[in-house]
């Protein structure tokens, strides 16, 4: 655990104005800043950031908050990751106590689920560049929208098999557990029967400040699908 007197530290020295601006456009407003939320969609700005109170307010949402607090809900950070990226951010020195075995268990379980998403990953883009299915159908559509293959490739976008478990079956073989697949939202389980969340479709990988991958989004390319257009895990 960080200790206490290093988070005090971070709180005196972070700033939410430089913190929150590294995320969104933010335009002058008084004394204070207001900006498009970046929780939702919306046309009229109704996310404030004051820097003399040193808090955000999203009155979209109603998220809000201070830096820490900011860190957490726009990057999906835990507490102690925000704390580190604050820290590396103002080159704080971060000093720790012997950790709680309770949080050495929540931080395994969260690695897992990072090491799982990781997973998916690499497997939606060797679809996309080693299988026909994905390079006749998954390659040709990012190119028929533009996308050069070093964009492709830099944004780690893949696509998922048009199958009921090429997912699932792709992870048990490599050692990964169906309850981390089910918690990341890859894996629906409905009536004793699981399933792919995502099949026949282009897949976008969304990653959070530090780059690991935290979400997926998805686009079916089928002009009979029954389901959404887009898709998220």
């Amino acid at each position: 655990m960080i200790k206490s007197q290093t988070i005090e530290e971070i709180k005196s020295r972070m700033d939410i104005y430089e913190v929150v601006s590294d995320f969104v456009a933010l335009k002058k407003s008084g004394s204070s800043y207001k900006a498009l939320s970046p929780f939702t969609n919306e046309k009229t700005p109704s996310f404030m950031v004051s820097p003399a109170k040193g808090i955000f307010k999203c009155f979209s949402t109603g998220k809000g908050g201070d830096a820490i607090s900011f860190l957490m809900e726009v990057d999906g950070l835990s507490y102690i990751e925000a704390l580190k990226f604050l820290a590396q951010k103002y080159a704080i020195t971060i000093e720790e106590d012997e950790a709680d075995p309770n949080y050495l268990a929540e931080q395994s379980i969260r690695e897992s689920l990072f090491i799982t998403l990781n997973f998916a990953k690499e497997h939606f883009i060797e679809n996309l560049w080693k299988t026909d299915e994905g390079k006749s159908i998954g390659l040709s559509y990012y190119k028929e929208r533009g996308f050069s293959e070093e964009t492709i490739k830099r944004f780690d976008l893949g696509y998922a098999l048009d199958q009921w478990q090429g997912l699932i079956d792709a992870a048990k073989a490599a050692g990964h557990k169906d309850e981390f697949l089910e918690q990341t939202g890859l894996k629906i389980v409905k009536e004793d029967k699981s399933y792919d969340r995502f099949r026949g479709r282009v897949v976008f990988p969304i990653h959070n400040i530090t780059g690991k991958v935290i979400a997926f989004g998805a686009r079916t390319l089928k002009s009979n699908e029954k389901g959404p257009k887009y898709i998220n895990s």
